[in-house]
């Protein structure tokens, strides 16, 4: 059973996403590189060590959801139905990030993360990070002792598969496209003796 936040940890959230939104906004306004740290803190009434203790840099405040998106792939695999593929998981996680990073309201984010060499690196570095977790839970879910090039593959071409759809003119159809060569890819590189991760299989 999950054990509701505790006073403390919701008023610490809740700080975290005041600076978070106050950020985004500066920035919108005024331009990413217009905006420093102590002028996010000033806007959002908090002391500069305080902006730090929950973002590590500057442009982790552009990307907030980072650590949650990381956890929601992992989660898909790792807490999916019992028999469930975790491939199909993947893909249904997938394709809910991807609708929540392609709304209306998220184009000029994007537009911003486009424009500013920092920032596209950042995602570049987020992605692989975000892969990598992955590829260890599947490893782990597949009973390996390490994991392997077809984990780590497998992996980087799901986090990307975020990227590449959102740059679509149909998300949705964007993410089942990658998947299909996902799942094909897998069935042919996958380690021995595992199962192929895929639905009806």
């Amino acid at each position: 059973m999950t054990v509701p936040p505790g006073r403390r940890e919701r008023k610490k959230a809740a700080t975290r996403q005041r600076i978070a939104d106050t950020a985004l906004r500066l920035f919108l306004d005024r331009g990413y590189d217009a905006v420093g740290i102590r002028d996010v803190a000033a806007e959002a009434d908090v002391a500069v060590t305080t902006v730090f203790s929950h973002f590590a840099s500057k442009e982790a405040l552009v990307f907030e959801q980072d650590e949650d998106f990381e956890q929601r792939l992992v989660r898909a695999v790792t807490d999916r139905a019992p028999h469930e593929p975790f491939l199909p998981a993947l893909r249904r996680e997938v394709r809910a990030m991807v609708r929540h990073c392609t709304g209306d309201d998220a184009a000029p984010i994007w537009r911003m993360v486009d424009a500013s060499p920092a920032l596209r690196q950042y995602e570049e570095s987020m992605r692989l990070r975000h892969a990598e977790s992955l590829a260890v839970a599947v490893a782990a879910d597949l009973g390996l002792a390490r994991t392997t090039t077809a984990c780590r593959a497998m992996a980087r071409f799901v986090a990307d598969a975020h990227a590449l759809a959102r740059e679509a003119d149909d998300p949705d159809t964007a993410v089942d496209e990658v998947f299909r060569m996902i799942e094909a890819a897998w069935d042919a590189a996958r380690p021995s003796g595992t199962p192929s991760g895929t639905a009806g299989s």
